[in-house]
């Protein structure tokens, strides 16, 4: 089977940022290939795609096993028969200190945040370089751009991923693909509610706010449509480049 339209793989896309993702993608007309751990998590987005006009395909995948790359691309290729772009989003939050981090915690962010992102990239590659053309988005966060307080793991996987699509913007240029990092900030996602005690949302919000240079935090949407654009074919001379989406927060 060979698509005529965009066709995206976006990891992590059935929670929070890769749902809006995929959505935003399915209304600009990509054929989207859903990379999750969850089949029921997805069913409750995809009347929600659908409405956006999207082609959509579910896998069920766990990015820590090193397998799962050549699963996804293989379904890719029965689904839609190339590969346009990816978009790295899968990640692990663990907060805590060094001494508050055990070994097993660290290995585990470092290997779904960055690692799964490397392998992922370096799966999809060769069809890209065979038709000449591609992108690859990886989802970072502003703690890529500088330090962060009580999670130093999840803040350190941040910050390979911006030097990654550095280096991988530069390998592949010649060939076509672009490679861009994504850096937003505290964004309003149902993951702020595992993070609050009950009745504590509004308080932490409006506190996360205050860092924030114009005293809010993102809106989803927003950081899905500037992932969508540097997607696209408009941003067809932007590569390597870690783009903040933070209102400020990374230059203050």
């Amino acid at each position: 089977m060979t698509l005529d339209r965009p066709v995206t793989i976006v990891t992590g896309a059935t929670l929070d940022i890769g749902a809006a993702f995929a959505e935003t993608l399915c209304q600009k007309g990509h054929a989207v290939e859903i990379v999750g751990r969850s089949l029921q998590a997805d069913a409750a987005l995809e009347d929600r795609r659908k409405k956006a006009g999207g082609s959509t395909l579910f896998l069920a995948e766990d990015l820590s096993d090193r397998s799962a790359p050549d699963r996804i691309l293989a379904a890719t290729q029965t689904f839609a028969g190339h590969i346009d772009a990816l978009v790295n989003q899968a990640g692990l939050l663990r907060n805590g200190t060094a001494p508050e981090t055990s070994d097993d915690d660290w290995d585990a962010v470092l290997d779904l945040t960055l690692l799964a992102a490397f392998r992922m990239s370096r799966a999809v590659l060769p069809q890209m370089q065979a038709q000449g053309r591609g992108s690859i988005l990886n989802v970072a966060s502003d703690w890529a751009l500088m330090g962060a307080r009580g999670a130093v793991a999840s803040a350190v996987s941040k910050a390979p991923l911006a030097q990654m699509s550095r280096c991988m913007a530069l390998d592949h240029a010649q060939e076509g693909i672009r490679v861009n990092a994504i850096c937003p900030t505290d964004t309003d996602t149902p993951m702020l509610d595992h993070a609050c005690s009950v009745g504590d949302r509004a308080p932490k919000i409006a506190r996360l706010a205050a860092t924030i240079p114009m005293g809010r935090i993102a809106r989803v949407k927003e950081v899905a449509a500037v992932a969508a654009f540097l997607l696209s074919n408009e941003a067809g001379f932007i590569t390597g480049a870690p783009i903040p989406v933070d209102c400020g927060t990374s230059v203050q």
